[in-house]
C-alpha cells in the first residue's frame, strides 16, 4: 500500500517539471512580441492577430497531448511497454497529418482568417506574412504536443521541460538574428519560431524513437499503422469536443467583456492573463493526474487510482487556496502594476479578488478533469463540458442584459465565469468521480 508521502512525491515528481514546461510555452509569443514590437505598431498588431490564430489552433488540438498521455500511461501500467510506445507513435503520426492539413488550409484561407479577427487594412499584410512564415512549424508543434503526451504517459515530464526551456532560449536567439541581423522583419520572427518548433519536434521524436528501437529492435514499429492512427483520431474526438466547449465559454466571456466599455475590456484582458497564469499551475496537477490515474488503471489497481484521486484533490484545492490568498491580498498593487488609469485599476482589482476566491474550486475542477482524461472517460467529459457551457451561457448573457456596463458589469461577469461556470463544471465532475463508471481497468478502456 503506497503511503501519503510516496503519493506526494509522485505528484511533485510529475507536476513540477510539467509546470515548468507549461510556463516555458508562453515565452515563445512573449519573445516574438518583444522583438517585433521594436519594429513598430503595425507589425506588432499583425503579430497579435496571427498569434491569436496560431494559439487557437494549438489549443484546439491539445487533445493530442492529453489523449496520448492517458493511452500510453494505461498500457504502461498493464506492463506492456511495447504497446504503450506503439500507441504513442500512432498519436504522433496523427499529429503530423492533422498539422499538415491544418497548415495547408490556413495558407489558403489566411486572408479571410485574418479579416475575421478584425485586422486593420494597414496591419493585415503583417498578419498574413507572419502566418505564412510560421505555418510550416504548425505540424511540428502538434507533433510536440503528441510526443509530450507520450513521455508524460511514460511518467517522464522532465524531458519535455528541458526541450521547452531550450526551445524558448533558441527561439529568442533565432528571432533576434533573423529579424535584426538578417533584416527579415516580422517574417524573420515567424521563421525563427517555426525553425525552433521543428527542432523541438525532432528532439522529442528522437527520444520516442530511441524508446521504440530499444524495446522492439525494429524500424518497422515506427511505420504508421492505419488502424492505430484511426483509433487515436476517434479517441481524440470527445476531448476535441470538450476543448471546443471550453473555448466557446471563453469566447462568450470575451464577447460580454467587450461590451463593458474600454475600461472594462482593458481590465478583463489583464484579469484573463492572471486567470490563465494561475491555471497553468493547476493544469500541472491535472497532467500528473492523467499520468498517475492512467497507470494505476492499466495495472488493474482501482483502489490505488481512488487513493491517487483523493490526494490529488487535496493538492488541487490546497494550491487554489494558497494562490487565491496571495492573489487577493495583492489585488490592488497588481492592478497598479498593470495600469495607471484609476478606472481600470478599480475594475481590475475587484475582478482579481473575485477570481482569487474561485481558485480553490478551479483547483478541484482541474484535478478531476485530469483524472477522467487519464481514465479515458472522454465521452463523459465531452457531454459534461457541453452541459456546463450551456448552463453558463444564459448567466453570461444576463450580465450583458442587466448589469450596468463598466466595473459593476465586469465584476458580475467574473462572478458568473470564475464562480458559476467553474461550479457548473464541478457539479458535472464530482458525481462521476464519486461513482465507479470511470474505474475501468486494463490495458484498453
Amino acid at each position: 500500500m503506497i503511503t501519503v508521502r510516496e503519493q506526494d512525491r509522485e505528484v511533485l515528481r510529475l507536476a513540477v517539471p510539467a509546470l515548468g514546461a507549461l510556463l516555458a510555452e508562453p515565452l515563445f509569443l512573449l519573445a516574438d512580441s518583444a522583438i517585433v514590437g521594436r519594429l513598430g505598431v503595425l507589425p506588432l498588431a499583425g503579430l497579435g492577430v496571427a498569434g491569436a490564430l496560431l494559439a487557437t489552433a494549438v489549443s484546439v488540438f491539445v487533445f493530442l497531448a492529453y489523449g496520448t498521455t492517458a493511452t500510453v500511461a494505461r498500457r504502461l501500467g498493464s506492463g506492456d511497454l511495447r504497446s504503450a510506445l506503439q500507441a504513442g507513435v500512432d498519436g504522433m503520426w496523427l499529429a503530423l497529418g492533422l498539422g499538415a492539413v491544418v497548415a495547408l488550409v490556413a495558407v489558403a484561407a489566411s486572408g479571410p482568417l485574418v479579416d475575421a479577427l478584425g485586422a486593420s487594412e494597414a496591419a493585415r499584410p503583417f498578419a498574413r506574412t507572419y502566418l505564412h512564415w510560421s505555418l510550416p512549424g504548425l505540424p511540428a508543434m502538434l507533433v510536440v504536443l503528441a510526443a509530450t503526451g507520450v513521455l508524460r504517459g511514460l511518467q517522464d515530464t522532465t524531458t519535455p521541460l528541458v526541450v521547452a526551456v531550450t526551445g524558448a532560449v533558441v527561439n529568442t536567439a533565432l528571432n533576434v538574428l533573423l529579424v535584426y541581423g538578417a533584416g527579415l522583419g516580422i517574417a524573420g520572427s515567424a521563421a525563427g519560431t517555426a525553425l525552433t518548433q521543428l527542432g523541438m519536434a525532432a528532439w522529442l521524436a528522437a527520444v520516442v524513437v530511441r524508446g521504440v528501437r530499444r524495446e522492439t529492435g525494429s524500424w518497422a514499429a515506427l511505420a504508421p499503422r492505419g488502424l492505430g492512427v484511426l483509433t487515436s483520431a476517434l479517441d481524440g474526438v470527445p476531448l476535441l469536443v470538450r476543448t471546443l466547449a471550453l473555448r466557446a465559454a471563453l469566447l462568450l466571456t470575451t464577447y460580454v467583456a467587450a461590451r463593458q466599455g474600454d475600461a472594462g475590456i482593458a481590465a478583463h484582458q489583464v484579469a484573463t492573463v492572471l486567470w490563465t497564469t494561475t491555471a497553468l499551475a493547476l493544469d500541472a496537477l491535472a497532467i500528473a493526474a492523467q499520468a498517475l490515474v492512467g497507470r494505476a488503471l492499466g495495472a488493474g489497481d482501482a483502489a490505488g487510482a481512488r487513493g491517487q484521486v483523493r490526494r490529488l484533490v487535496v493538492w488541487g484545492v490546497g494550491a487554489g487556496v494558497v494562490m487565491g490568498v496571495v492573489l487577493a491580498s495583492l489585488a490592488v498593487p497588481v492592478a497598479s502594476l498593470f495600469t495607471p488609469d484609476p478606472e481600470v485599476r478599480a475594475a481590475l482589482a475587484a475582478a482579481t479578488v473575485v477570481l482569487a476566491c474561485c481558485l480553490p474550486l478551479a483547483g478541484w475542477v482541474f484535478v478531476l478533469d485530469g483524472v477522467l482524461i487519464g481514465a479515458g472517460d472522454g465521452r463523459y467529459l465531452a457531454g459534461a463540458s457541453i452541459a456546463s457551457a450551456a448552463a453558463y451561457a444564459p448567466l453570461a448573457l444576463a450580465v450583458l442584459a442587466w448589469a450596468p456596463p463598466g466595473r459593476t458589469g465586469l465584476v458580475w461577469l467574473w462572478v458568473v465565469f470564475a464562480g458559476a461556470y467553474t461550479a457548473a463544471r464541478l457539479v458535472t465532475l464530482v458525481p462521476r468521480e464519486r461513482g465507479g463508471a470511470w474505474l475501468v481497468t486494463g490495458a484498453v478502456r
